[in-house]
C-alpha cells in the first residue's frame, strides 16, 4: 500500500472523526424510557415557553414563569418565586428593548426544590434563565436550558428520591445583567444550602454542548464529570480561553462562592443568537438532547450521598471525539515534551545537517505567516467599510469557515506542499511548534495539550517513518488521522467562537494538522500545487465577497438591525 493511499486514509478518517466530534447525538423521542433524557419530551416545554419573545418584566414573561412553576409543582417540587427590583442599568436596558418609558420593573426568580432523603447534605443547584432579549423567542437562549432542566428533574424523579436536595433556579434578568443570579447568590438564604452548581446556556441554536467553564481548582470536579458523562464534550483549553475572554453567564455570580461549578453551552447555528428567528422549529433537537443527557449524567453523580467534589489542582482534560474525557495532571505534559524532544532529536540526527533542519523550520514558519496573512486579507475583503454588524457576521460563519479552509489549504500548498520531506526536515518543521508547546506548558499548562500531545504523537510518527515500512505507515496513518480529526473539530470550534472577528486563530489547528500529515506527504509538482492554490484562493476571495455584498441577514436581533 503506497504512501498516497495511506495519506488518503488519513484525510478520510480525519474528516470522519472531525464530523463525529462536532455532531450532537440524535434526539430521543417522547416514548424513550422514563429514566433517560428525551429531547422529544423537553420540546413540549420549548414550544410553550418560546412561542413568542418574553422579555423580563413583560406579561409574556409572567406567563412563562407561571408555566415553569406549574411544571415544577406537578413533579412534586417545593416551588417559590423571589421578586426583586431591577438595578438602574438593567431598567434602562428594558426601556430600550421594550419601548416603554418610566417604569421600575420587578424581576422574579423561579425556584423549585426536589427533596432528597438526607436534607442535611449540601444541595446540587441546576440553573438556567427564563428571560429573553427583546424581539427573540429565545428557543435556545435559554429556553433550551430551562426545558433541559425540567426534563432532567423528571428523569431523576423517575429513578426515585435522590440522596441530597436538588434545587432548580430559573433566573430572571440574565440578559439584562445577570440580575437574577446576582440576587440569589448575594441575598437568597437558600444559597447557603448549595454545594455544587451546574449552569446551562446557549449562544446559537445547535451543535455539541460543551463543558467550557468550571470553578477554580477543578481536578476533583473534572474527575467526577469524567466518570459520569457518557458522551462528553469539553476541554481545559475551553476553560482557559473562557477565563481570558470578557464574557459572563449566570455562573459568574457563583464563581467567588464555595461551590463546585460547571458551565455547559452550545454555540452551533450561531446565526440564531438573540435572533427573531430563534423559534422552536429552528432549534437543533440534537443539541437539546446533548445538553440534557450530559447534565442528567452529571447531576445523577453529584446527587449521590458521597461527598461533593472539593478543591484539587487544575487538570488537563478534553473529550476524545465524544467517547470520553481524557484527564491527566499538568505535570504529565512535561513527560510528553521530553519524549517528543528525544524522538525529534533522533530524527534530526538521521542523515541531516543544520541546513536541512532550517529548511523544515523555515517552511513551517512560512506556512504560519502566509496562512495568517491570507486569512487576514480575505477577512478584510469580507468586511464592509463600517466593519459589519456582529450578528450579521455570525450568520456568515459557515461561509467564513469555507473561506478560512480554502485560504489555509492554499498556504499549505504554496509553502510545504511541493516537497516530500525527509525525517530530518520534518523534525525541523516540528521545531517552531515544539517551542510553542514548551511556552504553553510553562505559561498555560492546562491549554498546552493542544500542541504538546499532538507533538508527541507526530514526533513518534516522524521517527518511525525512517523505516518506510508498512508498520510505520500504519502508525503514521493512525496518529495523523486522530490529530487531523481533532484539529478539524478545533478549527470548527475556533471559527464558531471567534471566527467572525479573528479567523487567523485557525492558523494553529492548520499548522498542527499540516505537521501530522507530513510523514505521509509525497509532495506535489510545483505547477500543480500553484494551480490548486490559485483555485483555492479564488474560492476564498469569492466567498469573502459574497459575505461582504450580501444584505443584512434577517436573523440579526431586533435591537441590532440598524447597526
Amino acid at each position: 500500500m503506497s504512501r498516497r493511499l495511506f495519506l488518503v486514509a488519513v484525510l478520510v478518517l480525519g474528516t470522519v472523526l472531525g464530523i463525529r466530534a462536532t455532531t450532537p447525538p440524535a434526539p430521543m423521542g417522547a416514548d424513550a424510557p422514563p429514566q433517560v433524557f428525551a429531547a422529544g419530551r423537553a420540546m413540549a416545554d420549548v414550544r410553550t415557553i418560546a412561542a413568542r419573545p418574553h422579555l423580563a418584566a413583560s406579561p409574556e414573561n409572567a406567563a412563562v414563569r407561571a408555566h415553569i412553576a406549574r411544571r415544577m409543582a406537578a413533579m412534586g417540587m417545593e416551588v417559590h418565586e423571589t421578586p426583586f427590583t431591577a438595578p438602574p442599568a438593567s431598567a434602562a436596558r428594558l426601556v430600550w428593548w421594550s419601548g416603554k418609558k418610566d417604569f421600575a420593573p420587578t424581576l422574579t426568580n423561579v425556584i423549585g426544590v426536589l427533596p432528597g432523603t438526607d436534607r442535611s447534605l449540601p444541595a446540587v443547584l441546576l440553573m438556567a434563565h427564563h428571560d429573553t432579549v427583546g424581539g427573540s423567542p429565545g428557543a435556545a437562549d435559554d429556553t433550551a436550558g430551562v426545558a433541559a432542566l425540567l426534563e432532567t428533574v423528571r428523569a431523576l424523579k423517575a429513578g426515585g428520591a435522590p440522596a441530597r436536595d436538588l434545587i432548580v433556579l430559573i433566573t430572571d434578568g440574565e440578559e439584562l445583567g445577570l440580575d437574577g443570579a446576582h440576587h440569589f447568590f448575594t441575598a437568597d438564604p437558600l444559597r447557603a444550602h448549595v454545594g455544587a452548581v451546574i449552569n446551562v446556556e446557549a449562544r446559537g441554536g445547535g451543535g455539541r454542548t460543551t463543558l467550557f467553564e468550571t470553578s477554580a481548582d477543578n481536578g476533583a470536579a473534572i474527575a467526577r464529570a469524567a466518570g459520569a458523562i457518557q458522551r462528553p464534550a469539553g476541554s481545559s483549553l475551553a476553560v482557559y480561553i473562557y477565563k481570558v475572554l470578557p464574557n459572563d453567564t449566570d455562573l459568574t455570580e457563583a464563581r467567588d462562592g464555595p461551590y463546585t461549578g460547571y458551565n455547559f453551552a452550545f454555540i452551533g447555528r450561531p446565526w440564531l443568537y438573540h435572533s427573531p428567528k430563534a423559534t422552536p422549529e429552528a432549534l437543533d433537537q440534537g443539541a437539546l438532547q446533548d445538553m440534557g443527557a450530559q447534565v442528567l449524567d452529571l447531576t445523577r453523580a453529584l446527587l449521590r450521598a458521597e461527598p461533593l467534589p472539593g478543591k484539587a489542582a487544575d487538570v488537563v482534560f478534553f473529550d476524545v471525539f465524544g467517547l470520553g474525557l481524557l484527564v491527566y495532571p499538568v505535570w504529565v505534559g512535561w513527560l510528553m515534551i521530553a519524549y517528543a524532544a528525544v524522538r525529534l532529536v533522533q530524527s534530526a540526527r538521521h542523515g541531516s545537517d543544520v541546513k536541512t533542519l532550517a529548511v523544515g523550520a523555515g517552511r513551517m514558519l512560512a506556512l504560519i505567516v502566509l496562512a495568517g496573512l491570507v486569512l487576514w486579507a480575505v477577512n478584510r475583503i469580507s468586511l464592509t467599510p463600517d466593519q459589519a454588524n456582529y450578528y450579521d457576521r455570525l450568520a456568515a460563519i459557515p461561509r467564513l469557515e469555507v473561506m478560512a479552509l480554502c485560504g489555509g489549504l492554499a498556504a499549505f500548498l504554496l509553502t510545504v506542499g511541493t516537497r516530500k520531506p525527509m525525517p530530518a526536515e520534518m523534525a525541523g518543521a516540528a521545531l517552531p511548534l515544539f517551542v510553542l508547546g514548551l511556552v504553553l506548558q510553562v505559561f498555560a499548562p492546562t491549554a498546552g495539550y493542544i500542541v504538546v500531545l499532538p507533538m508527541m504523537f507526530t514526533a513518534e510518527a516522524i521517527a518511525a517513518v525512517r523505516k518506510d515500512d508498512a508498520k510505520s505507515r500504519v502508525g503514521a496513518m493512525i496518529s495523523g488521522a486522530v490529530i487531523l480529526g481533532y484539529m478539524l473539530s478545533l478549527g470548527h470550534q475556533v471559527m464558531q467562537g471567534v471566527g467572525p472577528g479573528l479567523p487567523v486563530a485557525a492558523v494553529l489547528p492548520l499548522a498542527m494538522g499540516s505537521l501530522a500529515v507530513l510523514p505521509l506527504w509525497e509532495g506535489l509538482r510545483p505547477r500543480t500545487a500553484r494551480t490548486a492554490a490559485a483555485v483555492l484562493l479564488v474560492i476564498a476571495i469569492g466567498t469573502a465577497l459574497t459575505v461582504r455584498l450580501d444584505p443584512l441577514a434577517d436573523t440579526v436581533p431586533v435591537y441590532s438591525a440598524d447597526k
